[in-house]
């Protein structure tokens, strides 16, 4: 692996990027932090960085892809800067990673939190260590990790592989640290994120595990929205809804489906059946006004045969999902599914995966539709051209919308007018 003469700390100016799901993004607000109180300037654009830190994914061969596009899209952008490839990717594949042009570090999941020290800053290797007005630079929602690691058993996944067994950050912290964000920087949204998110808690003892910690930060921090990431269906039950009741929590839940057929689930390893997550989509959208809820499919399974699909595919029609992520099957190494008879070919899995893109695309449109000419607060979180910004309704819908008084971070009231090109135009009420 190459080493470079490190830079002093506060001459450092750091890049950061991210690939995959808000896991990885709220690591890297803590390395952003990291690197922030090691006195290191972050810069938003790789030709200006000394170093270029990215938070890889290997959870699909589509993610890998993607990972080492970027890794040598950062080296054309900035030949010069030296690349820090952390996380998934660097776990399953260090030595691939280390041997990219430009990479100077490979870090493993592991080794994540101390890789501003690995690559010269010095800082503190928790988060709970920062100083509390230490900001992410990144988003105007606060991505906040508390939990990490899996203790399922989905037999085409390499989670539990890449991030070890399921751990919980005490609750108390993760209490302070929303407050802080509150206090320090100003965050309208948190997003609470793990890698099995439903099980937090249950290593710790926690007595009613993730609910326990929902109620406690609607209870004890001032926070104005808060949303949580993917949820499995086996780890909550209809009560857990009840909870909406406080209408700080944003109405939008990813349950991941997976397949919609229960011969199929049960090859996958997944302890759910069609018939009992029907029972809690209709629970949470009969408890939760407005909710959106989205999902995961997983297409081309092995022993996937047509029929499968097709019962699979109108079982997503029935639900009537807010949006699908929609994800061709790879075999990843390692799993019991990689060494499944009757594997699905590839142009075959490509179809299944376009059909059903296309019934989510259709599904999301009629979603969004209901809301149009309706009032809805939204998040302002950037800026896309003069007086015009883009922002998320507390239910996902993205809008853009007109309004010169607005900021980053704020949320403020606009009109629903039209849906073009997958998102909503709107008008911001002053």
């Amino acid at each position: 692996m190459a080493r470079a003469q490190q830079l002093t700390s506060h001459l450092m100016q750091i890049h950061l990027s991210s690939i995959g799901c808000r896991l990885n993004w709220s690591e890297i607000e803590m390395l952003a932090r990291q690197f922030g109180a090691a006195g290191c300037t972050m810069v938003s654009e790789p030709h200006q960085a000394d170093v270029c830190v990215v938070n890889t994914c290997a959870v699909t061969a589509q993610a890998e892809r993607k990972t080492r596009h970027h890794m040598r899209w950062l080296n054309r952008q900035n030949p010069d800067a030296r690349i820090a490839v952390v996380g998934c990717y660097a776990t399953l594949r260090r030595d691939t990673a280390a041997s990219f042009p430009g990479v100077a570090w490979a870090v493993p999941n592991v080794e994540k939190a101390h890789t501003a020290r690995i690559v010269g800053a010095t800082a503190p290797d928790t988060d709970a260590a920062l100083p509390p007005n230490d900001r992410s630079p990144l988003r105007t929602r606060a991505f906040v990790k508390v939990q990490d690691g899996c203790d399922n058993h989905c037999t085409y996944c390499i989670v539990r592989f890449l991030r070890g067994a399921s751990r919980s950050r005490p609750l108390a912290d993760v209490v302070a640290e929303v407050q802080g964000r509150v206090d320090h920087a100003g965050a309208a949204e948190v997003v609470l994120t793990g890698a099995s998110l439903g099980a937090y808690g249950r290593d710790l003892g926690v007595s009613g595990g993730l609910r326990t910690l929902v109620e406690a930060l609607l209870a004890d921090t001032d926070i104005a929205r808060l949303r949580l990431s993917s949820l499995e269906p086996w780890d909550i039950d209809p009560t857990f809804f009840e909870l909406w009741q406080d209408t700080r929590l944003c109405r939008q839940i990813h349950l991941p489906l997976q397949a919609g057929c229960d011969a199929t689930l049960r090859r996958m390893g997944r302890p759910i059946t069609t018939q009992r997550f029907a029972r809690l989509l209709e629970s949470a959208t009969g408890t939760i006004p407005d909710l959106a809820v989205t999902t995961d499919v997983l297409v081309g399974f092995p022993g996937e045969d047509e029929d499968a699909f097709v019962e699979s595919y109108q079982f997503v029609k029935q639900a009537q999902f807010a949006k699908l992520h929609v994800f061709p099957y790879s075999p990843r190494p390692g799993t019991h599914a990689a060494r499944l008879p009757r594997q699905v070919p590839g142009r075959v899995r490509q179809d299944r995966g376009r059909r059903l893109r296309e019934l989510g695309a259709s599904q999301r449109q009629h979603f969004q539709n209901r809301f149009l000419g309706r009032e809805m607060p939204v998040l302002w979180e950037r800026r896309t051209g003069q007086d015009q910004w883009m922002g998320w309704t507390d239910n996902y819908i993205r809008v853009v919308a007109g309004a010169k008084a607005a900021q980053c971070g704020e949320i403020t009231p606009v009109r629903l007018l039209a849906l073009e090109n997958g998102q909503m135009e709107g008008e911001a009420i002053l």
